[in-house]
C-alpha cells in the first residue's frame, strides 16, 4: 500500500431490533454508501436492505466463520473499501458475533467507526422501572442447569440491576433459577420489543416464573433483575451526562 492509499474503515451500524422504522438515518446512509456489509444471516439483512432500496452485496459472518470472514473483511479494507457489520437485530456484539472483525480491525490499525442506533439492552432497561444505573449485562446464561446457577451465584452480590437475554423455551426455568440462586427479587420481562406483540410483565422472580411457565411466550426475551444488598437506585450522583 502506497503512502497516499486509501484504507478502508469498518462501520458498526446497528439495525432495528423489531420495527424497522427504528433504522436511523445515517445507518441508512452509511449501509447505501460501504462495499459491503458482513452480517451474521444474509437472508435476514437483506429483507432490511431491501425495504430502504440498498443494493449492497452482503459477506456472511457468523460464529462457525468468524475467522475466516474477519480475514476476508480485513482484505477488503486493505484495498480501500468500506464494510459495514451488522447483526440479525441491534447492535453488534451484544450477544451476538462481531467481536473477532472488529479487534483484528482494530489491531491492524483500521479505523472503526460506530453507528449507533436500537439495542434490546438499552430499550429493555429504559422501562424495566428498575434502575438503570449501574447495570450488569450478562448476554445470554449457560443452557446447562449447573453452568447456570454457578453463572447466578457470581454475580448475586453485585450492587447493580442485572440484564440477560434468553429464548423463549427457555425463560420459565430461567426464572425459575433466578429465583432459587437471587432469591425472590423485583425484575422484569421485555418481549418482543418494538413489535406488534410488544411486551413487558413486572414482578417478583418468582411471580414471573409462574407466569412464564403459563404463557408460552415467543419471540426474543430480556430480563431484568434488581440488584444485590446495596445496589443504588437511580443513576449515580456522580456520574458524567453522557447522553442516552
Amino acid at each position: 500500500m502506497t503512502a497516499n492509499a486509501r484504507r478502508g474503515r469498518l462501520h458498526v451500524v446497528a439495525t432495528p431490533i423489531g420495527n424497522l422504522g427504528d433504522m436511523t438515518l445515517r445507518g441508512i446512509e452509511v449501509l447505501k454508501a460501504v462495499a459491503a456489509v458482513a452480517t451474521e444471516d444474509t437472508r435476514h439483512t437483506r429483507k432490511l436492505l431491501s425495504h430502504y432500496g440498498i443494493r449492497t452485496p452482503v459477506l456472511s459472518y457468523h460464529e462457525h466463520n468468524e475467522e475466516r470472514a474477519a480475514a476476508a473483511v480485513l482484505a477488503r479494507l486493505e484495498r480501500g473499501d468500506d464494510v459495514a457489520l451488522v447483526t440479525d437485530a441491534g447492535t453488534p456484539l451484544f450477544a451476538d458475533p462481531g467481536y473477532r472483525v472488529v479487534s483484528l480491525c482494530a489491531r491492524e490499525g483500521f479505523d472503526v467507526v460506530p453507528v449507533p442506533g436500537a439495542t434490546a439492552l438499552a430499550a429493555a432497561l429504559s422501562v424495566a422501572g428498575l434502575p438503570p444505573m449501574p447495570f450488569y449485562f450478562g448476554g445470554f446464561l449457560p443452557r446447562k442447569p449447573g453452568a447456570r446457577a454457578r453463572k447466578l451465584a457470581e454475580v448475586a452480590a453485585l450492587p447493580c440491576t442485572l440484564v440477560f437475554y434468553e429464548a423463549p423455551h427457555r425463560i420459565a426455568a430461567t426464572l425459575a433459577a433466578m429465583r432459587d440462586v437471587l432469591g425472590d427479587r423485583p425484575a422484569a420481562v421485555a418481549r418482543e420489543l418494538t413489535k406488534v406483540h410488544e411486551e413487558v410483565v413486572r414482578g417478583s422472580l418468582g411471580e414471573l416464573a409462574g407466569v412464564a411457565a403459563d404463557a408460552a411466550w415467543r419471540g426474543e426475551i430480556v430480563v431484568v433483575v434488581g440488584g444485590g444488598e446495596g445496589a443504588r437506585g437511580g443513576a449515580q450522583a456522580d456520574a458524567p451526562d453522557l447522553g442516552g
